[in-house]
């Protein structure tokens, strides 16, 4: 399997340096992340929002080795919020956040992470949106947890993320769908060993199915995060026989993934929310993208082939 090679990548400096020399590997990159700076991802949420999409936004950047990096990674968020506020989106434009961007891993990291993220969903919920926490490995799972109820004492609908290929995952969503809050399920990306998580493709795609079957019964406000045919009709059934209503779940999928599908499901009167990444730092997010689906790295592999 390619996916834990390509995810071992992700965490080579050597091979950070490697990729990000290639001369083509931006014109690929820009599929996935369409932009680095505020200024250059504006006109994206205007065309996708102009088109009946919605977006939740992540500023990429997951190598945090310093309180002052942290610090920084929240102003980047604060500045995005301050430049989305004219536009009035409201809730069209969320957007998701890595507490390792915020410290989670440093020293204190919790308490660090805790204190970097709140201005960011302060600033949030005063232009009408939310934010999302992003699920990463399952070492940070119980400090995102803890930080996402903390956080939800006063912004009651931000939310969280939850990964189908994790053993605890399906015992987390009852206890989240009880709860009333906003949960995004997806499959995982990260490289996990067996004795937390799934590694065969069916058993994951049994748990998702298990999994969202739990939060469409439930009180909360299931996120379906999947690029799968399949899945997405899956969820649909499970939708109308829970009797949810168009505007009671919501489509999320990647940006330069499957946009025709984006399209469609918007046309059908499904909310759809396109994960809309941007910024310098990019390599760690687009490794995973790669090893996430065969066939990324398949476009990938003829681009480089095709423009070198």
């Amino acid at each position: 399997m390619l996916g834990p090679v390509i995810l071992a990548a992700s965490r080579s400096d050597r091979m950070r340096r490697l990729i990000s020399a290639a001369p083509v590997t931006k014109q690929v990159v820009d599929r996935f992340i369409p932009g680095e700076t505020v200024d250059e991802i504006l006109p994206i949420v205007r065309e996708l929002t102009d088109n009946g999409l919605e977006l939740t936004m992540d500023v990429v950047g997951e190598d945090i080795t310093t309180p002052e990096q942290a610090e920084a990674a929240r102003d980047a968020y604060l500045e995005l919020i301050d430049r989305l506020k004219p536009l009035g989106l409201g809730e069209r434009a969320e957007m998701s956040v890595k507490l390792s961007m915020f410290g989670q891993a440093l020293p204190g990291g919790h308490e660090l992470a805790l204190a970097n993220v709140r201005p960011v969903v302060e600033a949030a919920a005063e232009i009408g949106t939310t934010v999302t926490l992003d699920a990463e490995d399952h070492t940070t799972l119980d400090s995102m947890f803890a930080i996402h109820e903390e956080l939800r004492k006063d912004f009651p609908r931000t939310g969280c993320v939850i990964q189908a290929y994790l053993f605890r995952t399906e015992e987390d969503a009852r206890r989240l769908a009880a709860a009333g809050s906003r949960v995004r399920l997806v499959k995982g990306a990260y490289k996990e060993p067996a004795e937390v998580a799934y590694q065969q493709r069916h058993e994951i795609d049994k748990a998702y199915v298990r999994i969202l079957r739990t939060l469409m019964e439930g009180e909360g406000y299931p996120m379906i995060g999947s690029h799968d045919p399949r899945l997405i009709a899956i969820a649909q059934e499970l939708a109308r026989t829970a009797g949810r209503k168009l505007d009671e779940y919501e489509f999320q999928m990647l940006y330069g993934i499957r946009g025709d599908e984006h399209l469609r499901l918007a046309a059908e009167g499904h909310r759809m929310r396109v994960y809309t990444a941007y910024g310098t730092d990019w390599y760690g997010y687009f490794m995973r993208r790669l090893a996430e689906k065969p066939a990324n790295l398949r476009f990938f592999a003829r681009s480089m082939i095709s423009r070198g």
